[in-house]
């Protein structure tokens, strides 16, 4: 019967689940028309033809693939509208699309574009909106297939939002490449086949020229830039606060002096980097690869500070078609001199090789770019491009090789539409953690100390010294690199917009394009099953180190420290869930809502802007920080709700790693006295909600100057080794002992007492 009976259950379930599978076909199956057909048509409705094309007064039809609206002028076609999403994928790290409407023009350039859909956080609670639009705004006047230097925008990046201006960047560069392709607009949309094959490098000519020869010949390029004309450069962008902060010191005065050459060329790259040091470039070489030198020496490094963060040389760009190639630290070489003879002293030299998978024809024309910034406030900065352009002088290439046959077919090659579109170039996120590869080998190594930590916190809480400077240390670390420098602060966001999209599209990449917030929460995730929330709120949060930081110059200072009572304590601590408990909720209704609100965590402006922000936000964050200087960690205590989204979960720990005596609680209190955040009770029991394993009560545990217990078997052990121990105790007593001649010899006998003596020399008188 039993049998039978669960038998029918079974059958029930897989019924159940064939129904259900069927129901998401057929729902995916009504909806893969409207799919294909993209959002565009959702979004024309908000915005106006002139919006997005001046010379535009209506819009036409949807349609073609990729999908793309006409934008007309009293019935003819002036160019096409889109949407980014509907042609390439155009995901935020929100997890939700990052939706513009570009208009591009019948020769191929943007003509403006519209943000009218995102969730990104950083931009809804941390970064002006403004900001992000002016950016956008950046692109109008671009021709996609044109590479000259008018056409290309600045890398104009907003600080504290690198992730959500790169997806930005490249779904708007890709959308409209894509589009003017399929729509044969402007220049460079002939069949890839019918172009000219390319020139390559004779590689057969070798020799040795002077300085002065590779620069009266082209294979040396200069650029030089006075003072002057940077300030000319800044003129001619507009920027009224760039404008009013002009550069300082002689007009005339050098700023940049950079000079480039094509050193895979042999008699270039023999001039300049000496026999030895060429056949070494020439070995690791791999096929298709160029080598690029610049030599520098003006105050102006080409090579910036973003190669030692990030890896990525933001400063320079190469740029060759519409094709653009960035250099990493991983394809750089520095150089100590140039060996040409007459070559001047330069103080930066450095060997760029492009990276696998680009394709610089050295046949070819190609553009090298310098990207100029000024800074015009706290944090502002305003950008400028400038560059040269570089051809292989004709002598060191081969001869043009003869025409190919035209391919009058209309559809490229499967080959040549991958090499036109860019579709083989990695996913946003591979090239994130590519270009992080140094700040992810910290963080990991970061996260491997404190886990040794957790692991071996037995023998380091004997230390009470050390361990409190291994501590301080670590948050240290945590507050300065990881909060400050690297904005890697985890928020209640982070988790409103996984949950989110969960209900929606959910792709991994979306949340692996933040190398280090991905790796922190992947090491929460862990660290809630061994020791629960405390790994991050007490080690790895750096506003949580903010907060404890501040409370120690507080204390060091005599601030006077005040303790809640516990009756107190245990009514104001649901607080914070009853906080992230409303943003979640709410953040099903209005995701973007929920988001704005959240501004409940000073996070973006004590951590990621660093202060440098509207006076109510930064009152705010003080006012959070305060009270801590007088309660330890207030705000983690009572207010902050990501710490009451991890002490969910923190329930499913496995392991209970904090060591108690029956004693605690009963009578002893001193561990309760001590916690810093109250997190145990009077009773004795540990709360792991409220615990940040700080590992305070551990020391205690340990301690036989402080911890009764401890006390007392001290106390013991002293009486049982001076029981035990020969040493302690105290010597017999012995009786005196004199010297006496017996029969000629002298002997040792004992001294009798007088009364003895005085008889026995009695009884011998007698």
């Amino acid at each position: 019967m039993m049998k039978s009976r669960v038998g029918f259950e079974v059958r029930l379930m897989a019924r159940c689940l064939v129904a259900a599978l069927i129901l998401i076909v057929a729902v995916l199956g009504l909806s893969c028309e409207a799919i294909a057909a993209g959002r565009l048509g959702e979004f024309l409705g908000r915005i106006k033809a002139s919006d997005i094309d001046a010379a535009a007064d209506r819009f036409g039809e949807v349609g073609g693939n990729p999908p793309a609206v006409k934008l007309l002028k009293d019935g003819q076609l002036v160019g096409y509208a889109f949407l980014t999403n509907d042609v390439v994928d155009s995901t935020g790290y929100s997890g939700k699309p990052i939706n513009i409407v570009v208009g591009i023009d019948l020769d191929g350039k943007i003509t403006g574009a519209k943000l009218v859909e995102h969730h990104e956080p950083i931009v809804l609670v941390g970064i002006p909106q403004a900001k992000i639009e002016h950016y956008i705004d950046g692109f109008v006047g671009r021709r996609v297939l044109d590479p000259s230097e008018e056409s290309r925008m600045p890398v104009d990046i907003v600080s504290g939002a690198t992730v959500t201006m790169m997806v930005i960047a490249d779904s708007m560069t890709q959308s409209a490449v894509k589009i003017a392709r399929s729509r044969n607009l402007g220049a460079g949309v002939a069949d890839v086949a019918s172009q000219p094959a390319r020139r390559t490098v004779d590689q057969t000519i070798s020799g040795v020229e002077s300085w002065q020869a590779l620069l009266g010949d082209g294979s040396v390029r200069r650029l030089a830039i006075t003072n002057k004309d940077l300030d000319d450069l800044f003129q001619r962008t507009g920027n009224a606060a760039a404008i009013a902060r002009p550069q300082t010191g002689d007009p005339n005065a050098s700023f940049v002096n950079i000079y480039v050459a094509l050193a895979s060329v042999p008699t270039i790259g023999r001039s300049l980097l000496g026999d030895a040091e060429y056949d070494r470039l020439r070995r690791d070489l791999k096929p298709g690869q160029q080598a690029i030198l610049v030599a520098g020496d003006g105050p102006y490094s080409f090579r910036g500070s973003g190669y030692v963060r990030g890896g990525i040389f933001d400063r320079i760009e190469v740029i060759q078609s519409e094709s653009s190639i960035r250099f990493r630290d991983r394809n750089y070489r520095r150089i100590g001199a140039v060996s040409a003879a007459g070559a001047p002293d330069f103080p930066e030299i450095g060997v760029f090789v492009t990276p696998d998978g680009s394709d610089l024809g050295p046949g070819a024309p190609w553009r090298f770019q310098l990207l100029v910034q000024r800074a015009t406030g706290a944090l502002d900065k305003a950008f400028v491009t400038t560059g040269l352009d570089y051809s292989t002088p004709e002598k060191f290439l081969t001869a043009p090789p003869a025409a190919a046959p035209l391919v009058t077919s209309p559809a490229l090659s499967a080959a040549a539409q991958t090499a036109a579109t860019g579709e083989a170039e990695p996913p946003l996120w591979q090239r994130m953690w590519q270009a992080r590869k140094l700040d992810i080998a910290v963080m990991l190594a970061a996260i491997g100390v404190l886990t040794a930590i957790f692991f071996f916190q037995d023998f380091l809480v004997k230390w009470p010294r050390a361990f409190e400077r291994i501590r301080l240390g670590y948050l240290a670390f945590t507050l300065v690199w990881l909060g400050w420098y690297e904005h890697a602060q985890l928020s209640v966001v982070n988790i409103l917009t996984f949950f989110n999209s969960l209900r929606g599209d959910f792709r991994w990449e979306y949340f692996l394009r933040d190398p280090l917030v991905f790796i922190l929460w992947s090491a929460i995730a862990a660290a809630l099953l061994f020791w629960g929330r405390g790994a991050y709120c007490g080690w790895l949060c750096p506003f949580g180190a903010l907060q404890e930081w501040t409370n120690r110059v507080a204390r060091w200072l005599h601030v006077p420290q005040v303790r809640v009572p516990f009756w107190l304590h245990q009514r104001l601590w649901p607080f914070k869930y009853i906080i992230f408990l409303a943003l979640f909720g709410l953040s099903f209704g209005s995701l973007g809502l929920a988001e704005e609100m959240a501004e409940v965590e000073p996070f973006k402006t004590a951590i990621i802007l660093h202060f440098a922000r509207e006076w109510w936000f930064v009152l705010f964050a003080v006012g959070c920080l305060a009270p801590g200087l007088f309660i330890e960690r207030f705000y983690c205590r009572y207010v902050c709700p990501l710490g009451g989204a991890l002490a969910v979960p923190a329930r499913l720990r496995m392991f209970d790693w904090l060591k108690r005596y029956k004693e605690c609680g009963s009578p002893c209190q001193r561990c309760a006295n001590d916690c810093p955040v109250q997190a145990i009770h009077p009773e004795g029991t540990i709360n792991p909600n409220e615990c940040i394993q700080c590992l305070n009560c551990q020391v205690l545990y340990h301690d036989d100057q402080r911890c009764p217990v401890v006390i007392q078997k001290r106390i013991k052990r002293e009486k049982f080794l001076a029981l035990q121990s020969p040493s302690m105790l105290p010597e017999p007593k012995r009786k005196p002992r004199v010297l006496v001649t017996v029969n000629g010899r002298e002997q040792s006998v004992e001294r009798k007492p007088a009364a003895s003596q005085a008889a026995s020399t009695e009884g011998e008188n007698q």
